[in-house]
C-alpha cells in the first residue's frame, strides 16, 4: 500500500492532482479543502495517501493531514459510504465541522453536502457517534471536551438559538468548566 508521497506538483484538475515522485507521475483524488491549499505547480508536496484496489482501477487518495486521511478511512467504512461520498463530504465539511456535526447529530449539516440525502445523513450521524471523536484526538469543538458541548446545550435548552450559542461559545476559553462556561456564555448573550 502507498502510504505517503512527497514530490512536486505536476499538474492540478480538480478533484485530481498529479504528483512527480522521482520521474513517476501518481494520480491522487483529493478534497477541496487540500486542492485549495496544495502549492502552485512545481513546488514540493507531500500527501498522505489512501489507497483503494479494485478489480478494474488502484485509485488513490490524497490528504493533507492526518485527521482528514482518518475522517475519510471512518467514512469509507460505514456500508453505503463509498471513497467518492467519503471524498464529497470532506469536500463540502472540514473535519472539525463533521465530528461537531455527529457529535451534536446535525443531518442538516449533512444533507447540505451534494450526493447526501436524509438517509444517508442520518445512518452517517448513527455509525460515527462516538467513533470519529474518538479517532480524531485533536479536532474541532469536540476534542475540546464534552465541556463546551454541555455549555451549548445548555443555551439551547434555555431558549437561545444555536446561531447564538455558537457566538458566545467562541468567546470562552477551551479549558472553562461547564458551570463557569454557562455564566460567561449568559453574560456574553446579555449584552
Amino acid at each position: 500500500m502507498i502510504g505517503r508521497l512527497r514530490g512536486a506538483v505536476a499538474a492540478k484538475t480538480p478533484p485530481q492532482v498529479l504528483i512527480d515522485v522521482q520521474g513517476v507521475g501518481y494520480e491522487v483524488d483529493v478534497p477541496m479543502s487540500t486542492f485549495c491549499a496544495l502549492p502552485g505547480l512545481g513546488e514540493p508536496v507531500t500527501l498522505l495517501t489512501h489507497q483503494v484496489v479494485r478489480e478494474d482501477a488502484h485509485i488513490l487518495f490524497g490528504f493533507l493531514s492526518a485527521e482528514e486521511r482518518e475522517a475519510f478511512r471512518q467514512l469509507i467504512k460505514i456500508s453505503g459510504v463509498g471513497p467518492r461520498t467519503a471524498l464529497s463530504l470532506l469536500s463540502g465539511l472540514s473535519v472539525s465541522d463533521l465530528s461537531e456535526a455527529v457529535a451534536r447529530q446535525e443531518a442538516g449539516r449533512l444533507v447540505k453536502v451534494p450526493g447526501i440525502g436524509k438517509k444517508t445523513a442520518e445512518r452517517l450521524l448513527l455509525e460515527l457517534k462516538g467513533k470519529l471523536a474518538d479517532a480524531l484526538p485533536g479536532t474541532g469543538s469536540v476534542a475540546l471536551g464534552s465541556a463546551h458541548a454541555d455549555i451549548s446545550q445548555a443555551l439551547l435548552a434555555l431558549g437561545y438559538s444555536e446561531k447564538e450559542a455558537q457566538a458566545a461559545l467562541k468567546s470562552l476559553p477551551a479549558d472553562i468548566g461547564v458551570a463557569e462556561g454557562i455564566r460567561q456564555a449568559l453574560k456574553a448573550l446579555s449584552r
